[in-house]
């Protein structure tokens, strides 16, 4: 579990495509430079967040860490097109007993977005991106939050038919991540905020009468109390007008 909260940026010391090393698996792994101050407390088999993808540390040094990359990851994420010197934005896994900052990020990527606008403002940049699966669009609202490359940041517009939303940077977090160093065109990792997913699962679950938590299992059951609810809540909102 991460908080969105990039503690340090990272620069990518090689790539490799197939690392038939013991830490690299036989398969594609990443080496980052840089992390001296994420280390200090680092075991093999860490979680470490690289663009807001968990990853598992294989090997580490003072000032580095490799990682393995799955199939998986690849195809879901931004990570592939690193290269040697890119900069990652970096953060540990929660620890327990510190400070929450950011939102629940989880470390695992819905999609990708490609950057179609930058717009400074002042001391802040807009920037517009349009999802790659728009079956992502329906947990993106305006003022929900969205982690970008790792970063948990705030919606501010959304366009469902032309999947697309923005955000908007302050001065501070653009000296801290890497996203004021892509362009437009430039893919940017997503990961939605997990509890409107768990939000959908348990409210089609109830509407369909399936599964444990979807009260006596039956559907028309099921149906009546959610519309009772919402009777309620149109009687209320009603009564106040």
């Amino acid at each position: 579990m991460f908080t969105g909260i990039v503690e340090c940026m990272g620069k990518v010391v090689e790539f490799a495509p197939f690392d038939t090393t013991e830490s690299g698996g036989s398969g594609a792994s990443l080496t980052i430079a840089n992390a001296q101050s994420i280390l200090t407390d680092c075991h093999l088999g860490d979680s470490i967040a690289i663009n807001g993808t968990c990853l598992t540390v294989t090997e580490f040094t003072t000032d580095t860490f490799k990682v393995g990359l799955a199939p998986e990851t690849l195809s879901r994420t931004n990570l592939g097109q690193l290269q040697s010197g890119s900069q990652v934005n970096l953060e540990r896994a929660l620890a327990a007993g510190h400070r929450f900052g950011g939102h629940f990020v989880q470390g695992h990527i819905d999609t990708t977005a490609e950057i179609i606008e930058i717009t400074p403002d002042a001391n802040s940049i807009w920037y517009k991106l349009r999802v790659g699966d728009r079956k992502i669009m329906p947990y993106i609202i305006p003022k929900g939050f969205i982690a970008l490359d790792g970063t948990s940041l705030t919606i501010c517009d959304v366009n469902d038919d032309e999947a697309w939303f923005t955000i908007m940077m302050i001065a501070y977090t653009q000296t801290h991540v890497v996203m004021p160093t892509k362009k437009t065109g430039d893919l940017v990792n997503i990961e939605v905020d997990m509890l409107g997913k768990y939000v959908e699962k348990v409210t089609t679950a109830i509407l369909e009468g399936s599964g444990d938590n979807a009260g006596s299992g039956n559907a028309a059951t099921n149906t009546s109390y959610i519309e009772k609810i919402v009777q309620r809540v149109l009687e209320k909102k009603a009564a106040q007008q």
